[in-house]
């Protein structure tokens, strides 16, 4: 492709899964084998594609930093890639790191991430004049990094947009948003404005030592609480297999990749995008809220009256003057709009174990209650979308189609598993995930 339509046809290798200094040298040492490394690495060599690291656990994003600033102390790295166009991109991922922690623990430990790249970067630019470009691996739904792109761009942490930016579009995101010129136009002037804004308006103050502090112990207490659900509860994959349509959903013809990476059931091994779809779905949309309930609920617990009052009184205060944590909670608020614990219950009915099912869906309903319970504490506002009121109106318009296409799915779920080999039977599942996934505007 580079010989028939020029350098600019590829320009990029990305490593998914980047764990160790050594996945970023087998790409370079590739390049050598295959031609795309000019001269010997030791006589000015130049590398032909960008090593394009992809860091998409929580503890790949913990370690990016780290993992970067090895691999340029390594002896001509630096030089390499300084005189192969002196960039250097970083795709950090919102889909894996979200199925690992849970919605808040994913996205401040995105956040960390590229304030640690960023100053390690300032130090490369300054000395060899590499410059870092982030790439957002961004889904359609909130949970894979979705929500408002132009909110999302203002978000980011102080430094690191600079004129440029990278971010994946979805398929089906990208039919809604391109596929009409003007609306085209219009989520491209979007997409502009806000880099713009964030390069060349007054730059936001960093977020204050107490800020960092009480995100990070939010942090911690939303991921005990996803983890302690998703991957410490017994039975909960068995409930997760049968209370949504996963076993559907990976029939359909749809996907680049197997559901799974190996033939299990073990939420370990499922993909983030067939998870996220699933329980839209279901419309229980669990990896877009969940966790942060119990977080801010052990936040205010600790010490007296007095603390929790004041804990709330510093919440409120972040979620006012912190983009990043009023995105957050911005696009949780929008997860839950699109949340119908009734229509969940009709699909908690396929879980032929009635145990199982009445403690595991027990255990969700709480949990959402208790998130919507801290956001009204944070934010103020007793509905969802309020500050979003064109969305509101929208999702009025929209749900009371696709709520009898929940109840239709289920039936025809339940006749499908109990030995219904009827083709029109597995249709009608496969056009009514098509349906609610139109109607959700969101697949994974």
């Amino acid at each position: 492709m580079r010989q028939s339509f020029g350098r600019d046809a590829i320009r990029h290798y990305i490593i998914s899964h980047t764990e160790t200094v050594s996945d970023l040298l087998e790409v370079l040492l590739l390049q050598k084998e295959c031609g795309l490394m000019l001269g010997n690495f030791e006589q000015h060599a130049l590398a032909d594609l960008i090593v394009v690291p992809l860091f998409e656990t929580i503890e790949d994003l913990r370690n990016a930093a780290l993992i970067m600033r090895d691999f340029y102390a390594l002896p001509g790295i630096a030089s390499l890639v300084q005189r192969s166009g002196a960039e250097q991109d970083i795709m950090l991922g919102y889909s894996d790191s979200n199925k690992d922690g849970g919605i808040f623990t994913s996205n401040w430990e995105l956040y960390c991430a590229e304030i640690e790249l960023v100053e390690l970067f300032d130090v490369l630019e300054r000395d060899f004049g590499i410059r870092l470009r982030l790439f957002h691996g961004r889904g359609g739904t909130v949970g894979r990094g979705g929500g408002p792109s132009y909110e999302a761009i203002l978000a980011q942490p102080p430094g690191t947009v600079r004129g440029q930016i990278r971010l994946t579009e979805q398929g089906e995101v990208i039919g809604s948003k391109y596929a009409n010129p003007e609306i085209g136009r219009r989520n491209l002037e979007t997409l502009l404005a806000a880099t713009l804004e964030a390069t060349l308006l007054k730059p936001s103050k960093p977020a204050t030592r107490i800020f960092l502090e009480t995100a990070a112990i939010l942090s911690n207490a939303s991921m005990q609480a996803y983890r302690k659900l998703v991957y410490e509860t017994p039975g909960f994959a068995e409930y997760f297999f049968s209370a949504t349509p996963i076993r559907e959903i990976a029939k359909l013809n749809i996907g680049s990749r197997p559901a799974s990476r190996k033939p299990s059931q073990k939420i370990e091994d499922l993909r983030a995008i067939p998870w996220g779809f699933s329980w839209g779905q279901c419309r229980l949309t669990l990896p877009g809220w969940y966790g942060f309930g119990s977080a801010v609920e052990t936040l205010l617990s600790q010490g007296d009256a007095a603390h929790s009052k004041a804990a709330l009184s510093l919440l409120q205060k972040m979620y006012k003057t912190w983009p990043f944590f009023r995105t957050l909670l911005s696009n949780m608020d929008m997860a839950l709009a699109k949340s119908d614990t009734a229509l969940a219950s009709r699909y908690s009915e396929l879980v032929p174990d009635t145990r199982l099912r009445k403690r595991i869906f027990n255990a969700i309903e709480a949990e959402c209650q208790r998130t919507i319970d801290a956001l009204g504490k944070v934010t103020g506002e007793k509905q969802r979308l309020a500050n979003n009121p064109a969305l509101a109106r929208s999702i009025r318009n929209r749900f009371p189609y696709i709520d009898p296409l929940h109840h239709l799915q289920v039936e025809l779920i339940r006749r499908y598993r109990e030995g219904d080999e009827d083709e029109r039977v597995q249709r009608g599942i496969h056009i009514a995930i098509n349906g609610i996934a139109a109607g959700l505007r969101n697949t994974g």
